[in-house]
């Protein structure tokens, strides 16, 4: 490719780019467990129909989906700092990747929020009934009924969501992070080789999202794997039988 194109630069400054990858992982990292978090709780929210908190979840939703992560980032970064100092508390010489954590764990809660939403609908409201009817308590419910089953049905949308979240990463340089496209910037600046550069972090980006996919779809093939016929009556056995007498309960009335 003559000048336009150097390999031998994609040599040299290929792990120079990668030396910023944990910076990268990290923020998906941060990102995923705030966003689960906060995820659930909007989809419980919305799910129980508790009044004023769903109508708040839902218009926090429709703002996460609506407007560009990028403008998320920039009203976290320069607003939050504003509202906590009218309370007293000073955050502007926070670490900028604390910003980024923050901006991307309550984005991904927004998309998560909606698939968990998704899942947790589609559990049979049998399950939760029969459930109830063995004296379960709500939390009982959710923890060993309807999360376990609703996250079968979530693993493969939760995978591609993370995927996106990675991708959408390569913003984050914006605050002056030197994250894989901030490293990419700065060593196009000294080395006047930006395109090089760009290869190398397209090519991880490429990497690690195949890697997710596939770990991802492992994942739910272990998961969904039927166990032997004994061990599947044995676990569902007791649930079977709170349905089953439900049912009776029901038609009786």
């Amino acid at each position: 490719m003559g000048e336009f194109f150097k390999w031998e630069y994609v040599v040299t400054l290929f792990p120079k780019v990668l030396s910023a990858l944990p910076t990268t992982l990290l923020i998906v990292l941060f990102a995923t467990l705030i966003g689960s978090f906060l995820g659930f709780i909007l989809a419980y929210f919305r799910i129980e129909r508790i009044p004023i908190l769903h109508q708040l979840s839902a218009i926090y939703v429709s703002f996460i989906r609506g407007t560009p992560i990028l403008v998320q980032m920039f009203i976290v970064f320069y607003g939050l700092p504003g509202v906590l100092a009218t309370i007293g508390l000073d955050i502007s010489m926070w670490n900028k990747l604390i910003f980024l954590y923050i901006t991307y764990g309550l984005n991904t809660a927004g998309y998560f929020s909606e698939i968990f939403r998704s899942a947790l609908s589609s559990v049979p409201a049998s399950q939760y009934e029969a459930a109830a009817s063995i004296g379960l308590t709500k939390w009982q419910i959710y923890r060993r009924t309807l999360i376990p089953q609703a996250g079968r049905i979530a693993l493969p949308n939760i995978g591609v969501a993370i995927i996106n979240l990675l991708q959408n990463t390569s913003l984050a340089f914006t605050l002056g992070v030197m994250d894989m496209i901030g490293k990419v910037q700065t060593l196009g600046a000294l080395y006047y080789r930006v395109l090089e550069g760009y290869f190398i972090a397209a090519v991880i980006f490429i990497i690690l999202s195949m890697v997710l996919e596939k770990s991802f779809d492992l994942l739910e093939k272990r998961i969904n794997t039927p166990k032997t016929k004994k061990q599947r009556q044995t676990a569902l056995l007791p649930l079977k039988r709170a349905e089953a007498a439900f049912t009776v309960e029901k038609r009786a009335k």
